[in-house]
């Protein structure tokens, strides 16, 4: 007899682990099993050197605020953003205070996120962004100045050397921001399924989805190691797989899927560990993007707590590899095609002929020409104080579109099937940071007959569950306070 089990979660990534802790509190009778073909969890984008760390809460990039046609900007995505990592603050919060997760700077640390610009363009874009967001609650203390002095005292490597008279500059900075292990996160939240019951399979790939006559789905897997096959039911799957969550939806056949498809970009970080470098630098700075380069590669120059240790990372510098995970396969790029999704994505080619410039540029870049980009930063960086490390692969969603015929979109998307059995996450960036407003969307979308009765219970876990924060002052204030003293980070 084939076992039959309440939820299967494939992949042991950020988003798998936040639904799997979801749904161990709000049914703690539901048997739980965890599919990871590596030997470990967390070890692909949330891996903590596969991905920035940045919290992502809009208070430093400027890709989610970009001026108008006219010039005007509108501060709602941000606002948005922002809402959706306070939900994440919040949830976090709730499992250090329960025990859940560990102390909180294993996976969280307070630093301060910045923006710098050059040019007077960008100067006045930025001076314009600062003024609408400081008028928003959730971004209550932004600061900016055009002062050296003053983002000197900020960020000291960003000034040395740096004169005033080559080109104006200027900067914003919220002290509130954080640099998130989501690898630590992951891991912890895990360990805690396991105590809870949960099945946490590693070394095991799933191979096909496959609806049943009942409504559950047959799902095929085999050890990664000695290829021994096995099967399981479950009435629901949340495919949490990275980039190969296309491949496995695919597999499943649901009508949803159809027109989708990825194109995948990876990345290297320039990083120090130079103690003098590593005590002159508490802060994530970002800066506006090269013309064509795609959201993900804004350039930003990082503080990182990895296990304890504090770095710098600057990049991302795009690379290039078939591949739909670091750890895939070298055809992901070409088996993906399907009748359906072709023609949208030939569109994305043919549309986006400067991303594909980028790409060539940044791959034909030498360490030498790395270091020149991040002394448009740190004008004192030198090349030996810097190595190469490879970050993770980012699966861009491509899909249909009713007007261009495809698009090429960043950021996550859930594909559901209609009867909510089958779900999975496509995208990436800000993702992680917004696991847990993503993962309660999908709750919404796939057991209404259950959110209700729910509702109580995440209530108490996110306690603006259902609300927002920025237009009530007063609970922007007295939320961000709580949940920064129980994560032990600035306010």
């Amino acid at each position: 007899m084939t076992e039959t089990v309440d939820v299967v979660l494939i992949g042991g990534g950020i988003m798998s682990a936040t639904l799997g802790t979801f749904l161990a509190e709000l049914q703690p009778d539901w048997k739980i099993t965890v599919f990871e073909r590596l030997h470990d969890v967390a070890l692909e984008s949330s891996n903590a050197w596969n991905n920035a760390g940045t919290g992502h809460a809009a208070l430093c990039e400027l890709n989610y605020m970009p001026a108008g046609p006219d010039g005007s900007v509108d501060p709602a995505k941000a606002v948005a953003i922002n809402e959706q990592f306070q939900q994440s603050r919040q949830f976090w919060s709730s499992l250090v205070e329960r025990g859940v997760l560990d102390a909180p700077s294993t996976f969280i640390n307070a630093t301060p996120h910045m923006t710098f610009v050059r040019g007077e363009k960008d100067v006045a874009y930025l001076k314009k962004r600062y003024e609408s967001l400081r008028e928003q609650p959730l971004f209550a203390g932004i600061e900016y100045s055009e002062d050296s002095r003053v983002i000197h005292q900020w960020a000291p490597l960003l000034m040395k050397k740096r004169r005033k008279s080559d080109e104006p500059f200027a900067a914003t900075r919220v002290p509130a921001g954080t640099d998130v292990d989501f690898g630590a996160l992951t891991r912890q939240l895990f360990d805690d399924l396991r105590e809870r019951g949960a099945d946490v399979r590693t070394n095991r790939e799933v191979r096909k989805l496959k609806r049943q006559p009942d409504g559950t789905w047959l799902v095929t897997y085999r050890d990664s190691i000695g290829r021994t096959p096995g099967q399981i039911k479950a009435r629901f799957v949340f495919v949490g797989a990275g980039g190969w969550a296309l491949k496995l939806l695919q597999r499943s056949r649901i009508p949803e899927i159809s027109g989708y498809g990825v194109f995948p970009i990876g990345g290297q970080w320039l990083k120090t560990s130079n103690p003098a470098l590593v005590a002159q630098h508490r802060a994530k700075v970002y800066s506006q993007a090269s013309v064509g380069a795609p959201p993900m590669s804004v350039p930003h120059l990082d503080t990182r707590v990895v296990d304890g240790e504090t770095s710098l990372l600057f990049g991302p510098f795009a690379t290039f590899s078939p591949k739909f995970l670091k750890n895939g396969s070298m055809l992901d790029i070409v088996t993906q095609v399907r009748p359906g999704n072709i023609l949208p994505m030939l569109k994305v080619a043919i549309d986006n002929p400067s991303l594909i410039t980028y790409l060539v540029g940044e791959l034909m870049k030498s360490h030498k020409d790395k270091v020149e980009s991040l002394r448009a930063f740190m004008p004192t960086a030198q090349d030996e104080d810097w190595e190469l490390l490879d970050a993770g692969q980012r699966a861009q969603v491509m899909k249909k579109d009713p007007k261009k015929g495809g698009v090429l979109q960043f950021g996550t998307e859930v594909v559901a099937a209609e009867d909510g059995s089958i779900a999975g996450l496509l995208g990436a960036s800000p993702g992680a940071s917004t696991a847990v407003s993503i993962m309660l969307g999908l709750l919404q979308t796939c057991f209404p007959d259950r959110i209700e009765q729910w509702q109580p219970r995440l209530k108490e876990l996110i306690p603006s569950y259902g609300t927002t924060l920025n237009p009530d002052a007063a609970a922007a204030r007295a939320s961000m306070t709580e949940t920064a003293k129980a994560l032990s980070i600035s306010a």
